[in-house]
């Protein structure tokens, strides 16, 4: 099996010189699409998975390097140590056996992007139509930055943005035009 690559392998923008925020690819990370409702043991499911409690609407709960959020009535996201991956699908799949459920890998098919510093709330203003300010820690937006989808949340003074690795590239890009002073 060969190494895991970050999609723009680590890329950065240092933001100090001629910018408003820092920007960086962070990663690889692992990540589970897990496409459940109603299990019986689903929550002790998830806990076992990444050590948090199922999120509310639109939340997303964090222990130390791992997560669960909320992205649909039936859909949450996973994340946590690429290394862990497998083993987590295993217990995962042991723990629903019998119901209907759906859980995959797409930890290759994910970026994420770290926004840093005083100006991270107007690089995500400028490109995505959402009101920042509204924002709580803990809350997951999905919406467009630019017109791709994509995935955030407040985390320890920063945002964390996740985006299709196809269009990673676009993405850093534009957060990094976005936190531009010039």
């Amino acid at each position: 099996m060969s190494d895991p690559v970050a999609a723009l392998g680590g890329a950065s923008f240092d933001g100090i010189f001629d910018g408003i925020a820092d920007i960086r690819e962070i990663g690889p990370l692992g990540m589970i699409t897990l496409r459940a409702k109603g299990l019986k043991g689903l929550d002790k499911a998830v806990k076992a998975a990444v050590g948090t409690k199922l999120p509310a609407q639109r939340r997303i709960e964090i222990a130390g390097d791992c997560a669960c959020g909320w992205m649909s009535p039936d859909e949450y996201l996973l994340v946590l140590p690429y290394d862990q991956v497998a083993a987590t699908l295993a217990g995962l799949a042991t723990a629903l056996a019998g119901q209907h459920h759906l859980a995959v890998d797409v930890s290759d098919a994910r970026a994420v992007f770290r926004i840093e510093g005083a100006g991270a709330d107007d690089v995500i203003r400028k490109l995505c139509p959402v009101d920042i300010d509204m924002l709580p820690e803990g809350e997951l937006r999905r919406t467009r930055a630019a017109q791709v989808p994509v995935a955030f949340w407040r985390e320890g003074g920063g945002i964390t943005l996740v985006a299709f690795r196809s269009v990673a590239r676009y993405v850093f890009d534009i957060l990094v035009n976005s936190a531009r002073t010039k």
